[in-house]
């Protein structure tokens, strides 16, 4: 700047002449000159430095100093001015610095005072981004609920990057060691201006085909100005809006983007994504067996105890049955026995009983009657010859009409005798066992003689011998039937 720029002599006073002295001033008078001529000069003017030793005191103003290579320039920004930035100012950060130049009079400080500040460079996109992503947050784009779970077997599965970059090769690599898999590439730019464009052009080119399960978009590593593209506001929004699920796996895990808080899954590195995305079937082998084993135990141990409760069951059965029945078992014999009582070779045997003792009785009284009829004969005949031969011829005569009565009668008492022993004989014979079992029965007595007369009375194995009309047989039992009850 001019020296008379500076210069503090009234207007239109020529410089002092040779030998002339300069006016003398205080030092008040000076710095609020050299203000006044910097506000002059500089009333509004912006400057791009690096900030060091940034302070703000507890008024809430801010010191800081912006340099460059070759200068420092001292910088005030007030309370008020601070707190309407919208981002937060640190050390080594390059800004753009509104404001104007002055001189604090007190200190005789050459500074400027900042009116408002603005990340530089990279810092501008910066505070770009941190807005976009406050507008996406807002729309519900990055909250978990709308985030969808990958397939487990997709059908194929489409990647969105450059087919010459390192993400393609690292993808296939995966694939091929963990199961083949379909895969659809989809060439796009993944950096520089022109990337958002292509990248959402291959997606939408992806959707197209029906058996695209899932969509990869990445690219491998790179500075930030490289992943710049993946912080696009398009692209973010063409993620949200695709219909099957989408991977980003852009630059390295340090690395994250817009993409990737939109994406319904972020991958570290694209190598990543692929394993997220690619089933492995080594991995899906073991747990099938594993699986197998387990249920193979579950349907032992459900057998077990399926047949626990089976036998439990069974033995209440049995032993339920067995109540019931034996209370029936006991009216059955009961009645086995009534029915043996009452069955025609029960009354067959006693019938034959009563016989034998009726023809007993028969013979025994057959025997005395004619024996008795005999005596008293012969006593009447000798009584009426000896008093015959002393009678007269009447008497004779009468004596012989009652010798003729007496024998008529005695013939008459021998022939009614004869026949009652007839009749008891025929009735005997009727009754006789030995005419039973001439007509077809048989009579059972066990190994010890006594008739058997009820089939429970016997058991398999014994040896019981059969009484024909002509003989007996000599038998095993072979098997015991109870009776109809006829």
């Amino acid at each position: 700047m001019a020296q008379s720029q500076l210069s503090f002599r009234r207007p239109g006073s020529g410089p002092p002449g040779p030998g002339e002295k300069p006016p003398v001033l205080t030092v008040s008078q000076l710095v609020k000159g050299a203000n006044r001529l910097l506000e002059l000069r500089f009333p509004r003017l912006c400057v791009e430095g690096e900030v060091s030793n940034l302070r703000i005191v507890a008024s809430g103003h801010a010191y800081f100093t912006l340099k460059d290579d070759f200068a420092n320039l001292p910088i005030t920004m007030w309370r008020s001015n601070v707190e309407r930035l919208k981002f937060q100012m640190h050390d080594g950060q390059m800004l753009r610095v509104h404001g104007s130049l002055g001189i604090f009079v007190k200190s005789g400080r050459f500074q400027m005072y900042a009116e408002r500040t603005e990340p530089a460079g990279l810092g501008a996109r910066m505070q770009e981004l941190e807005a976009l992503k406050k507008t996406l947050a807002a729309e519900g784009l990055f909250e978990q609920d709308r985030k969808r779970p990958l397939p487990r077997w997709p059908r194929r599965i489409g990647v969105v990057t450059s087919a010459h970059g390192a993400a393609i090769h690292d993808i296939l690599k995966v694939a091929r060691r963990r199961c083949p898999s379909r895969i659809l590439l989809a060439s796009a730019v993944v950096q520089g201006p022109d990337a958002p464009r292509t990248i959402v052009r291959g997606m939408k080119r992806l959707c197209e085909y029906d058996d695209v399960d899932v969509i990869i978009i990445g690219r491998g590593g790179g500075s930030v100005e490289d992943l710049w593209a993946f912080n696009d506001e398009r692209l973010a929004r063409a993620i949200a809006a695709c219909p099957v699920p989408v991977v980003s796996a852009v630059g390295h895990e340090v690395d994250i983007s817009v993409s990737d808080m939109v994406a319904d899954v972020r991958a570290a590195t694209p190598s990543h994504a692929a394993e997220l995305v690619v089933p492995d079937r080594a991995s899906f082998q073991q747990r099938l067996e594993t699986m197998q084993r387990r249920m193979a135990r579950a349907v032992e141990r459900a057998a077990l105890d399926v047949r626990s409760r089976l036998d439990g069951d069974r033995g209440r059965l049995v032993a339920h049955g067995q109540r019931m029945v034996t209370p029936a078992r006991a009216r059955m014999r009961a009645l086995e026995r009534r029915l043996a009582n009452v069955h025609p070779r029960a009354k067959v045997a006693a019938d034959a009983q009563r016989l034998a003792s009726l023809r007993s009785r028969l013979e025994r009284a057959g025997t005395g009657l004619s024996k008795g009829a005999r005596a008293r004969f012969e006593a009447a005949r000798s009584g009426l010859h000896a008093s015959g031969a002393g009678l007269a011829g009447g008497e004779r005569s009468r004596l012989e009409a009652a010798r003729s009565r007496l024998e008529r009668g005695g013939r008459a008492i021998g022939e009614r005798g004869r026949l009652r022993l007839a009749k008891s004989a025929a009735s005997l014979h009727a009754l006789s066992p030995l005419s039973v079992l001439a007509r077809g029965y048989a009579v059972v007595v066990t190994a010890d003689g006594a008739a058997l007369t009820c089939a429970a009375d016997t058991s398999v194995g014994d040896t019981v011998d059969v009484r024909l009309s002509d003989g007996s047989l000599r038998a095993n039992v072979v098997a015991v039937k109870p009776g109809d009850g006829t």
